[in-house]
């Protein structure tokens, strides 16, 4: 999950048949026993098409293992080989004379809360046992810049590749650690305002690590060495027309594709959605979308176009076609849905032709991804911040009340069971074989899939 005040994203029309092949990513996890960054390693969401999950459960007694985790965050678990990844932080609350010094003059306090000082943490899980192999302590922060409640000091998801394990804090460090050890082989720091705390996660491609810095007070994107954590390049984001920072930020994780045989890293932020070459930063193309900002929602690639939501403001489902060059916002945007119908926190998920995205407020919504037109929609109890797993031909959606609703992928989104969690669920599940993997606001849990 990410920054209250943050969105996730969606894009572009025009069916080219002929190309539809050498446009779109698989649409499914490609490595067994591997879950590498958020939303898995190729970023959609899908699990395995043959996984079988468990669609309904008994906490009691369906659980392989569960563990506390110390501190809090809203990073998902990510896992390779049989050892799990994820991050936390454990906060020092403010007093509040601290609060009222350290918000003093901002305008934005009725949406912010403040820790007196944070411990970032990177945990390590046995996948099997449930018991914890690493808790490694990375730095103490004091007097942390304010958050936003539904935010954590630890929600952006770590990455893994070749024994490298990436967790990334924001303005506030991104570390390497050796999966095996625990020990730290670099840590480096991007700096900006993210005026509710951090939000993006770190994506691996090849031998970088790619970061996003889209703050209220500068933005742009940098990719490091994996091996050396050493710069590679950095590119500054679009000029933003907006002359309020609050206005200028944005929480979103690369999306990588595939088009016409090119690799492209699709970002939305304020204003604008951008595709780089991951290799150099070039940027390939750019649309403007509109006012929208803080956008969190990762974009998706379905049916030749990039689809993603604009986030806070009137967070709307934009899709583009990421074959142009140069500013495309005339003729690259292919379709626009209405105000208000996009989800701002939870990213999409893209299948056969048609776009399936939750919103804050609990409706899910089909639409074809060609058209932009809703083929049905539908009311899920709660609210939602994380992110959809789809698995075994079905849904899974966690809602801040601590309800997993498991709906099946298909327009006519029938509600197949629901099950309810001790506490709220702010990070995105995700699969372990057939097993499901949930972290909870205080546990990590390991559901035991149905099936013999």
């Amino acid at each position: 999950m990410k920054s209250s005040c943050l969105i996730r994203v969606s894009i572009p029309l025009m069916s080219y048949l002929l190309t539809v092949v050498f446009l779109s990513p698989a649409h499914s996890q490609t490595k067994v026993g591997h879950w590498a960054q958020f939303r898995g390693t190729d970023g959609t969401g899908i699990a395995q098409a043959s996984a079988k999950p468990p669609t309904q459960w008994d906490v009691s007694q369906q659980t392989a293992w569960e563990v506390e985790i110390p501190g809090t965050g809203w990073s998902s678990p990510v896992y390779e080989g049989e050892k799990v990844w994820l991050t936390s932080a454990v906060t020092k609350p403010a007093t509040e004379a601290e609060i009222a010094a350290k918000l003093k003059d901002d305008r934005m306090a009725q949406i912010k809360t403040l820790a007196s000082s944070v411990e970032l943490h990177a945990i390590c899980v046995d996948l099997n046992s449930g018991r914890i192999i690493h808790d490694v302590r990375l730095a103490q922060v004091d007097s942390p810049e304010p958050i936003n409640p539904m935010n954590s000091y630890a929600s952006p998801t770590p990455a893994i590749q070749d024994g490298r394990v990436i967790c990334h804090f924001g303005n506030y460090g991104t570390w390497c650690i050796d999966e095996n050890s625990g020990k730290v082989i670099w840590d480096r720091k991007f700096v900006v305002k993210h005026s509710v705390g951090p939000g993006s996660s770190p994506v691996i491609v090849d031998d970088k690590v790619i970061i996003v810095c889209d703050g209220t007070d500068i933005q742009f994107i940098a990719a490091v060495d994996l091996a050396t954590g050493n710069q590679i390049w950095k590119t500054d984001r679009p000029p933003i027309k907006a002359a309020d920072g609050e206005y200028r930020k944005a929480y979103c994780t690369p999306l990588l594709i595939n088009v016409d045989g090119k690799q492209q890293a699709v970002i939305p932020g304020a204003q604008w959605v951008a595709g780089y070459d991951p290799e150099t930063g070039k940027e390939l193309w750019r649309a403007d979308h509109g006012s929208g900002f803080s956008v969190t929602p990762m974009a998706v690639y379905e049916s030749g176009l990039v689809v993603f939501s604009t986030g806070f403001m009137d967070a709307s489902f934009v899709a583009v076609d990421p074959r142009g060059t140069g500013d495309i916002s005339s003729k690259g945007i292919a379709w626009r849905s209405a105000p208000k119908k996009a989800p701002r926190m939870p990213s999409l998920i893209a299948t056969s032709g048609q776009i399936f995205a939750i919103a804050d407020n609990g409706i899910l919504r089909c639409l074809d991804a060609k058209t932009g037109e809703i083929i049905n929609e539908k009311r899920i109890g709660g609210n939602f911040s994380s992110s959809p797993l789809l698995a075994g031909g079905n849904l899974y959606l966690s809602s801040r009340e601590g309800v997993m609703t498991v709906v099946k992928c298909s327009s006519d989104l029938e509600t197949i069971a629901t099950n309810p969690f001790e506490t709220s669920l702010m990070a995105s599940p995700i699969l372990v074989g057939d097993d499901l993997l949930v972290r909870t606001e205080k546990k990590l849990l390991r559901i035991k899939s149905s099936t013999p």
